[in-house]
C-alpha cells in the first residue's frame, strides 16, 4: 500500500519514536551520485550502542542493494578509541577508495541538552483563573514539588554521507541533524534512529527504496 503510505508520511513528518529530524542538508550535486559500496562509522564511547547501530544500518542498506561494511568488521576496537591524525584519516580514505568504496556514512553525537517537562498541562488552566490566589495555588507545584516535573536529556546527533570519489574531492553529499529524546533502551533508540534515517535518505533519493 504505497509502502504503508511512505511509512505513515515519514513517521508523521520526521519523528520516529524517540527520534526527531531537526534539519538536513543535501548537496546540489547529490543526483550525480549512486551509492553502491559504503563504509559505516558510528563514533561513540559506548561499544554496545556502536555495534548495534552499525549492524542495524548495515542490514537496512544491504536490503536496498547497497554493499555495506561496518567499522567493527574492518578495524579493531582501538581504532576509534584513540585520537587519529589528519594523515591517518586520509590514509583510511585512500585505503577505502582502493577497495572500491564510494561513500562513508558517519554518525556521531555532537551535544547533549538537559530538559525539564512539567507533568501537568497548565496551558488551558489559566483561562478559568480570574483571581490571583487560584492562579498562584495552581502553579506553585511547579516550583515546590519535585515530582511535578520530569528531567530528561536530548542527544543531538548528526549523520553525514561523504563521497569517496576518485576524480573529485572527498565531499559531503548529505547531512541530517537528528535529536534522540530521553534514550533509555539501546535497542529502541537504535531502531528509532535507523528507521528515521533510512526513511529520510530514501525521501531525499540518496538511497533507493526497499523492493
Amino acid at each position: 500500500m504505497k509502502q504503508l503510505l511512505l511509512i505513515l508520511l515519514v513517521c508523521s513528518l520526521y519523528s520516529c519514536g524517540s527520534t526527531q529530524l531537526k534539519d538536513r542538508w543535501i548537496s546540489p550535486e547529490a543526483d550525480n551520485y549512486t551509492l553502491e559500496k559504503v563504509f559505516i562509522v558510528g563514533l561513540t564511547d559506548d561499544p554496545e550502542a556502536r555495534e548495534k547501530f552499525e549492524r542495524k544500518l548495515q542490514s537496512q542498506l544491504t536490503s536496498r542493494g547497497i554493499e555495506a561494511t561496518i567499522s567493527l568488521d574492518k578495524f579493531d576496537a582501538e581504532f576509534l578509541a584513540k585520537k587519529r591524525t589528519d594523515t591517518e584519516i586520509k590514509a583510511l580514505e585512500n585505503q577505502l577508495l582502493k577497495e572500491g568504496y564510494d561513500a562513508v556514512v558517519f554518525t556521531k553525537v555532537v551535544g547533549i541538552k538537559n530538559k525539564i517537562q512539567f507533568k501537568k498541562d497548565y496551558t488551558n488552566s489559566s483561562k478559568s483563573h480570574n483571581r490571583f490566589n487560584d492562579d498562584y495555588l495552581m502553579y506553585q507545584d511547579q516550583h515546590f514539588n519535585p515530582d511535578a516535573y520530569n528531567e530528561y536529556q536530548v542527544y543531538n546527533a548528526e549523520t553525514a554521507v561523504y563521497c569517496l570519489c576518485p576524480t573529485k574531492d572527498r565531499t559531503l553529499i548529505w547531512k541530517g541533524y537528528i535529536d534522540i529524546v530521553d534514550p533509555k533502551n539501546i535497542n529502541k533508540t537504535v531502531n528509532d534512529y535507523s528507521k528515521l534515517l533510512i526513511l529520510v535518505l530514501e525521501e531525499d533519493k540518496i538511497i533507493p527504496q526497499k523492493n
